[in-house]
C-alpha cells in the first residue's frame, strides 16, 4: 500500500504525455492543469479499483481481472467506455499472446490483479 497519498498519483509524464498526443496542434497546457488532470485520473482509477474489488469480493475470488474492471464501469454508470475498453482488452490479449508464442513462453496470468487482504 501507498505511504503517503502522493504516491498515488500518476507520473506526470505519462499524463502530459497522453494530453499533448490529445490536444490539437498548436493548443498548450499549463503546468497546473496537467497536475489536475494526473490527480483526477488517479482518483478515477482509485474509484475503478475500489468498485472492482467489490465485485471480486462478492463472489468470493482474489483475483481482479479485466472482466471485473469492465463490470465496475457498468456499475459506477460508465457504460459509454465499456466497449472501447473490451476492445482495447481483446486487442492486449492478442498482442500479448502472440508475443509469448513468438517467445516460447508459456501462459500466465499476469493480466489478473492479486488482492491482500489486510484484515488478517
Amino acid at each position: 500500500m501507498a505511504e503517503k497519498l502522493e504516491d498515488l498519483n500518476l507520473p506526470l509524464t505519462v499524463v502530459t504525455r497522453i494530453v499533448k498526443e490529445t490536444l490539437p496542434e498548436g493548443v498548450a497546457i499549463s503546468k497546473e492543469a496537467r497536475t489536475g488532470l494526473a490527480k483526477a485520473a488517479s482518483v478515477f482509477v482509485l474509484y475503478v479499483t475500489s468498485a472492482a474489488t467489490n465485485i471480486v469480493k462478492n463472489n468470493k475470488r482474489k483475483a481482479l481481472t479485466g472482466q471485473d474492471v469492465l463490470e465496475a464501469m457498468t456499475d459506477i454508470e460508465f457504460d459509454r467506455f465499456v466497449e472501447p475498453l473490451r476492445e482495447a482488452l481483446e486487442n492486449y490479449k492478442q498482442v500479448t499472446s502472440a508475443k509469448k508464442l513468438a517467445t516460447g513462453k508459456k501462459k500466465d496470468d499476469s493480466d489478473d490483479i492479486e488482492m491482500v487482504d489486510d484484515d488478517q
